[in-house]
């Protein structure tokens, strides 16, 4: 497998194009939102006789109306045609929402600006489903996360470049609301170029029958992806994530105002680290996940949110300033750097928890109905916006600082995550998996795009320690059925999350033939629904490190189902302080080391016919070498 870097995708036509074209929306989005809100607060006289207030509140909310009341359309839409063509003619339509701002700006026109912030707000709403549904057609899924990556650092480095600009140009008066009208107009041309490059890409349905009743369509659509749990779940992840955001992000003007006293350049600075946080975090889980997506990620980024929400409270009560400061003099003011800190980290393990969730369903999803199950969670993520702002208003009325409404959201995410997670037992078991092979060991995987991405095959591996089913895990890219002698099922700690992982025990049939039977059943069922279950053909550990004697049951349970064989084999876990190695106990705890080298070698299919229990066992020793 190459390990090029994902930035190496920024070279190429089936990607770069894509990206820029999504970059450059994100920038002319917010430019154009950020500039009229600090128009409309700072010089709202000229423009208007509604209190700021209202219309700094209502600017935000007709930009998300638009994804309740379309997004179950604008799935169908780009389901249904095809998505290079459909994506030039949505930044055509950006080049005249923004002309027809042009026009509001230099006559002072209000209303043709409202407009112009609903528009775009459709304009997101038909861009989104096709931006996260054209990556999986155009990557390879050991591409996804790394793409996911670059483009949400792409999104949140254009939402921030767009907000700052926005905030800095239109201070300048009529030159500055001149330059605004000039610049969005020059952005929505530049998309649209970049989207002539963009490669044919098909559409997944085309002879899809558009229904425009939105309320219906969006009932089916999540009833559709109730229907798969795991991208469900991590659907209402997702959306999770922008209520914990929206909560966080939406009290940082007044919190820079009055906790920090700071002026606005305190409020850009804590949004500018916040969003360098996010993009920093995006590309750093390619390099976390091994090139694969790796959902143990997420429990790690939720584990984050909430150690460095909480400790934002505890920094923002040490916060020694109290003189009216800008951001260099916040910066030096007793406290300061710990509260950075944990506004950057936030963004960073929000990073970690958002691109294995959208990569994740991309791959789990259905292709024909990718875009529709974006576009519900699209509305998903609105409504939980709308939400976090309902519980702000109602925390903040109980009389709750903005500290406290920030310890208040993190203990919150805490507590979702354990429910989701209990709800979803793949993301926890994935996480201890991830921790293992990146604290514990160090593991090498050859060939491990040899594990099939989809359909049944059994999976043979040599049986060293207690931990083999794990390192296993952690190298496969979807989940898989163990099978295992009944009394390591039945270990207290790693019990559980054998359970968890609907593992399936077996035992000899002298000692339980009803057991071994009923293995065998399962097994089967697990087969013929197109799912990977792997078997230690040796029946047990091995107490020498040498590989036993493969059982007759392996053959069994192929000529029974008649799937392909992946060979494996464990090297380094032998003398491991969880194998069955007759050396001193102490010893094996020291001698490997804190980061012992493990790797983890994959050998090619072996066909049905061919997988006899001498023929496996000769490819596992083939496969192990000389190294135990």
């Amino acid at each position: 497998m190459s390990q090029a870097s994902q930035f190496a995708l920024l070279k190429q036509r089936r990607f770069a194009p894509f990206f820029w074209t999504q970059f450059l929306g994100a920038f002319n989005d917010n430019l154009f939102k950020t500039a009229l809100i600090v128009v409309l607060t700072f010089d709202a006289v000229s423009w208007t006789t509604l209190s700021p207030s209202l219309v700094t509140n209502l600017i935000p909310g007709l930009f998300i109306l638009p994804y309740v009341l379309f997004s179950a359309t604008s799935g169908q839409i780009a389901e249904k045609f095809e998505k290079a063509q459909l994506v030039r003619l949505i930044k055509w339509a950006e080049i005249v929402i923004m002309g027809i701002a042009a026009v509001g700006w230099l006559t002072h026109t209000l209303w043709l600006l409202i407009f112009a912030v609903f528009a775009m707000g459709t304009h997101s709403t038909l861009f989104g489903p096709v931006k996260y549904s054209y990556m999986p057609q155009q990557l390879k899924p050991e591409e996804l996360t790394g793409g996911n990556g670059v483009v949400e650092m792409g999104t949140f480095v254009g939402i921030l470049l767009g907000q700052v600009f926005g905030d800095v140009v239109v201070m300048h008066g009529s030159l500055g609301i001149t330059f605004v009208a000039a610049v969005t107009i020059g952005l929505a041309v530049m998309g649209l170029l970049a989207s002539y490059r963009i490669p044919v890409t098909p559409a997944p349905a085309p002879d899809l029958k558009i229904a425009w009743n939105p309320v219906t369509e969006t009932v089916r659509n999540l009833k559709h992806s109730a229907g798969n749990r795991t991208v469900f779940l991590s659907m209402l992840g997702n959306s999770w994530f922008w209520f914990y955001g929206a909560m966080i992000l939406a009290q940082f003007p007044v919190y820079a105002s009055t906790w920090l006293h700071g002026d606005h350049t305190v409020f850009v600075l804590l949004l500018t680290v916040f969003s360098l946080g996010i993009g920093a975090g995006s590309l750093l889980c390619e390099r976390l996940s091994g090139r694969k997506v790796e959902i143990g990620l997420v429990p790690f980024g939720s584990i984050g949110l909430t150690v460095f929400g909480i400790d934002l409270y505890f920094a923002s009560r040490g916060y020694g300033g109290t003189a009216a400061v800008d951001a260099f003099g916040m910066l030096a003011q007793t406290g300061a750097w710990r509260i950075v800190f944990d506004v950057v980290m936030i963004g960073v393990f929000g990073g970690f928890f958002i691109v294995p969730l959208f990569a994740l369903i991309q791959l789990r999803c259905a292709p024909a109905h990718l875009s529709r199950t974006i576009a519900g969670m699209n509305i998903l993520n609105a409504l939980f916006m709308v939400a976090a702002a309902g519980v702000a208003i109602l925390l903040l009325g109980q009389g709750l600082t903005i500290p406290e409404l920030f310890l208040a959201t993190a203990i919150l995410n805490g507590i979702v995550a354990v429910y989701i997670f209990s709800l979803v037992p793949e993301f926890l078991l994935r996480f201890l998996a991830w921790l293992l092979i990146h604290t514990v060991h160090k593991v090498k995987v050859t060939e491990g795009e040899r594990i099939p991405a989809e359909g049944a095959a059994v999976i043979v591996c040599n049986h060293v320690s207690y931990v083999d089913a794990i390192v296993i895990m952690a190298a496969s890219p979807r989940p898989i059925r163990f099978v295992m002698d009944h009394r390591i099922f039945k270990t207290p700690v790693l019990g559980w999350i054998f359970r968890t992982a609907k593992a399936i025990p077996i035992a000899p049939a002298k000692e339980d033939p009803w057991l071994l039977e009923k293995a065998y059943v399962d097994i089967a069922h697990a087969l013929h629904d197109g799912e990977l279950v792997c078997v230690f053909p040796e029946g047990r550990l091995t107490t020498t490190g040498d590989v036993n004697e493969f059982k007759g049951g392996i053959a069994k349970i192929v000529e029974r189902s008649q799937v392909p064989v992946i060979p494996m084999a464990l090297r380094g876990l032998w003398g491991h302080l969880l194998s069955r190695s007759d050396t001193n106990l102490f010893e094996r705890a020291f001698r490997k080391g804190l980061r012992s080298r493990l790797a983890l070698a994959v050998g090619l299919p072996v066909s049905p016919a061919a997988a006899t229990p001498e023929r496996l066992q000769q490819e596992v020793l083939a496969l192990r070498g000389d190294w135990k």
